[in-house]
């Protein structure tokens, strides 16, 4: 049944076909060159692949495990389920079998449409074995039954039209599971009023305009790229390691595609900048770069700016699966009004709220909380968590009712609710919200809380620092808190006393780091996966308890 106005996120699809049906959609790699589909062309075959889908029993509501690679199979596939009204769950692969098995589980997926290796870690990890009763294979059927793609779409004539399904803004689009890096993944529900939210609100932030090229790092963004009028190509790349990136190949993609617009992780912006000013290269036809996932330090943020022209500028919007964009600061406001901030233990500014969103500031708690109130806000400068609502804030996690009761709050009218991000900060003089880090990494010290991103900043001013991480050893209120640190690839072991002595020197500089005594040497810190830029501070946390013993 559908609920509230019609919206189906995939309608953007057939629209873009009819007003630019021959310009390229997307270009994707394969084997040393580019193929491609025109709006027209992806719009047809998703028509032919949701008629195929339907024939064998994957329709609306379906809940459908989608683990294929990302290329034009993928994106013809997700938007063929879009119109289906079916419920695509998207997992990244990751996460680690047991995380994988974890999240199916969850989900309870009805079908399941995978690459043949796919199918065999299904069958030999069970995942969705409860519940599984549709199989399609991208790719060659081996032994575990269902059909192809080939076969399904094959009995479908080309140029086939399909009437979309007549979602409403609050039915479920989608189930897209968070990256896991501070606990469990969990998977955020989507509701294509949700999805329609994020496309209007990126289109207003960043005036992105029919007919531009995009370059998209993380293969889901590119599923916005008809909605928004863009041709998407994506790189030839290992899209679990964007830290590795291979920067001749992007640098390449930008140039052939005269790519307007880019996205990328903190990680893959480092590894092309470093590369773009060895070898002194501009991009002179990107108009914007965004840049997500965690913080982008500014000295990462300086260099990749020197290849760009023409006011061109990185802008970083804070946001999380569960809610994006929220916020969004360009490179020129950091690197000339907040960048000395930062380095002197302030945070990171994350810009202002977006317009469609209410941004609140909350006195630091781990219990749920019920119902919103005023006397719940923390006073003025503060730092306490963020809590959001609006059109793009995801309403509920699939299968976890304890984690949404932990992460939203009523807010009195029926249907209204903030989510609670997870994350500290405070709004400044100006309106402006500054990141301190996520509540559950706090350090709880005899002497008070100590936050990993204000203090984290400081000591990576240091010339051989590439990063640091603050983790605490003990309990809450008695913990010892230990600086981590990875240095440049360049700097020798031979240099860490020196180093050390140096860190502490600057740690005694400033009121909220002068206590922090212990300094321990990490080869490469744990990153999370989707964006190889988010530390796992908890597994960091284990190994300096193990080496401090």
């Amino acid at each position: 049944m559908t609920s509230g106005k019609t919206v189906n996120i995939a309608a953007h699809l057939p629209e873009m076909a009819s007003s630019q049906p021959d310009t390229p959609a997307i270009y994707f790699p394969v084997r040393g060159d580019y193929t491609s589909y025109t709006f027209r062309q992806l719009d047809l075959e998703s028509n032919r692949i949701a008629l195929g889908l339907e024939s064998i029993g994957i329709k609306r509501g379906v809940r459908t495990a989608l683990m294929v690679k990302p290329g034009l199979e993928f994106f013809t596939l997700t938007f063929a389920l879009f119109k289906l009204g079916a419920v695509p769950v998207l997992i990244d692969p990751g996460m680690g079998l047991k995380n994988l098995k974890k999240c199916l589980a969850e989900a309870e997926p009805e079908a399941f449409i995978g690459i043949p290796q796919a199918h065999i870690a299904r069958l030999l990890l069970g995942w969705g074995k409860d519940t599984l009763k549709i199989l399609l294979t991208v790719g060659r059927n081996l032994f575990w039954g269902g059909s192809t793609l080939e076969k399904v779409s094959g009995q479908v004539p080309e140029g086939s039209s399909y009437h979309m399904a007549e979602t409403g803004e609050d039915d479920r689009a989608a189930i897209l599971f968070t990256s896991g890096s501070t606990g469990i993944p969990k998977g955020a529900v989507y509701s294509h009023g949700n999805f329609a939210a994020q496309v209007e609100a990126l289109k207003k932030l960043y005036n992105i305009t029919p007919g531009e090229i995009d370059l998209p790092t993380f293969p889901l963004f590119a599923l916005f790229a008809p909605a928004l009028g863009m041709t998407s190509v994506i790189p030839e790349m290992d899209f679990t390691r964007p830290g590795s990136v291979d920067p001749v190949k992007i640098i390449s993609a930008i140039k052939r595609f005269n790519i307007t617009s880019m996205f990328g992780s903190p990680a893959l912006i480092n590894r092309v900048g470093s590369y773009g000013k060895e070898k002194e290269i501009k991009l002179p036809t990107l108009k914007r770069v965004i840049s997500a996932g965690a913080p982008v330090p500014s000295v990462v943020m300086e260099r990749f700016s020197e290849m760009l022209e023409g006011g061109a500028e990185i802008f970083t919007p804070y946001g999380a699966t569960e809610a994006l964009p929220v916020c969004s600061i360009g490179s020129r406001e950091i690197l000339e009004k907040t960048r000395q901030l930062t380095e002197e233990g302030k945070g990171v500014c994350v810009g202002k709220a977006v317009d469609n969103i209410r941004l609140e500031i909350i006195k630091i708690s781990d219990g749920p909380i019920e119902k919103w109130s005023e006397d719940l806000k923390a006073r003025p400068g503060e730092i306490g968590e963020i809590i959001v609502k609006g059109a793009q804030v995801t309403k509920t996690y699939y299968n976890r009712s304890g984690s949404t009761e932990l992460a939203k709050i009523e807010d009195g009218s029926y249907g209204s609710f903030f989510h609670r991000m997870g994350d500290l900060g405070y709004i400044d003089e100006v309106g402006r919200i500054w990141f301190c880090g996520r509540k559950s990494h706090r350090v709880g010290t005899a002497k008070g809380e100590l936050y990993t991103v204000p203090c984290e900043a400081i000591f990576n001013t240091h010339r051989d620092v590439f990063r640091t991480a603050l983790v605490g050893i003990g309990k809450p209120g008695k913990m010892e808190p230990v600086l981590c640190v990875e240095t440049e690839k360049a700097v020798a072991t031979s240099e860490h006393e020196r180093i050390k002595k140096e860190l502490l020197e600057i740690g005694r500089g400033y009121d909220i780091t002068r206590n922090i005594r212990s300094i321990l040497f990490h080869p490469a810190f744990p990153v999370d996966i989707r964006h190889n830029a988010k530390i796992f501070r908890e597994k960091l946390s284990v190994w300096a308890g193990e080496k401090l013993k």
